[in-house]
């Protein structure tokens, strides 16, 4: 009886007239899009600049590569220096093999001297890149599936994965678990932990990305335990499965030390966000201040002098003395016994 299953493509290259298009390199490629994408919303969000995300991924990303692929290789060694094998191969990244584990090491440490740079924490950095990682991954696990690996235990469930024979490498035909799936859509829930936990704790220094390390190292130990191809284990365990336990648990003291030493979140995260576009470039001008600018119109002229009022003479009234006036001596034109203040005219003596 037939089975429904997920279907693997029969070939990961499509060839645009002369030149190869890898589904392998197309996915890791439009993965690294999409995390500066999302990484340059939460950056401007945090108070950062557009485009910082950017720049520092230009250091992030080659060393990211290297180190998946140094890591893969030496956790592999067989598959290229064994007998019968061609080193050059080891090269050939676009055939697959990158361990996230090196990439995420060697590609922090390409931030951390494009972070330095800049003059930006690279801790605050992390935490506006950290779902956007995840979802990197997400996109990248389909390149798995293009080139028929990593895939899980045989099973007839109706979302199992079709894998096809190879004897050049020993791959045999039938239907396994579809472990590159389940990865692929864990780490979307990872990017959806990430974002709502930084909104409902305000999450800083850090703890944001370590977040992102121990949810993904939770669901990556239960896929390696379904996985079967071939790999190097420690008392039982798959080598992948000893390290998920191991940053784990670093990233969950990792974040326990950090709220008690530092709580809250970073106020600046890039200074020269703080100083304004013309502070941030070699050779501007300080910005002016708030009040010149609020008086600063649209057509950019300067506010005028204030004009200096001077102080008014008082208006004298007919009739009306002044007020600095002695005082009027008895017997005067004033009312009272001694005179007659209608007429103004000395009163008769009775």
């Amino acid at each position: 009886m037939d089975i429904a299953y997920i279907p693997s493509p029969s070939t990961g290259v499509i060839h645009l007239g002369p030149v190869p298009l890898r589904g392998y390199a197309f996915c890791i490629i439009i993965g690294v899009f999409a995390a500066v994408w999302l990484g340059n919303r939460r950056w401007i969000a945090r108070g950062g600049r557009t485009g910082t995300v950017a720049d520092i991924a230009v250091w992030a990303v080659p060393f990211g590569l290297v180190g998946g692929r140094l890591y893969h290789v030496i956790t592999d060694y067989e598959l290229y220096f064994g007998e019968g094998r061609d080193w050059v191969n080891a090269f050939k990244i676009w055939e697959g093999g990158l361990g996230i584990w090196g990439a995420v090491a060697l590609g922090a440490v390409g931030a951390w001297i494009g972070c330095r740079r800049r003059g930006i924490p690279l801790p605050a950095w992390a935490d506006a890149l950290a779902p956007g990682l995840a979802v990197a991954q997400a996109i990248g696990r389909w390149g798995n599936w293009f080139n028929q690996e990593l895939y899980g235990k045989p099973t007839d469930l109706p979302w199992a994965l079709k894998i096809d024979a190879d004897p050049g490498i020993g791959r045999i035909a039938g239907t396994y678990h579809p472990t590159f799936l389940y990865e692929s859509l864990w780490c979307l829930g990872v990017a959806a932990l990430v974002i709502w936990a930084d909104r409902r704790f305000t999450l800083g220094h850090g703890r944001a990305f370590a977040l992102y390390v121990a949810a993904y190292t939770a669901g990556r130990f239960w896929t390696e335990y379904l996985r079967v191809d071939d790999t190097h284990h420690l008392l039982g365990l798959r080598l992948n499965g000893w390290t998920s336990i191991v940053l784990f648990l670093a990233a969950i003291a990792y974040m326990i030390i950090s709220a008690k030493r530092r709580p809250g979140r970073e106020t600046v995260v890039e200074p020269a966000a703080e100083d304004g576009p013309e502070a941030a470039a070699p050779g501007g001008k300080p910005e002016q201040s708030d009040k010149a600018a609020k008086v600063e119109g649209a057509a950019g002229k300067p506010a005028p002098k204030p004009v200096k009022e001077l102080p008014r003479k008082p208006v004298k009234k007919p009739g009306e003395k002044p007020a600095d006036a002695p005082a009027a001596p008895a017997g005067d034109a004033a009312t009272g016994a001694d005179g007659d203040a209608s007429a103004g005219k000395p009163g008769k003596k009775l």
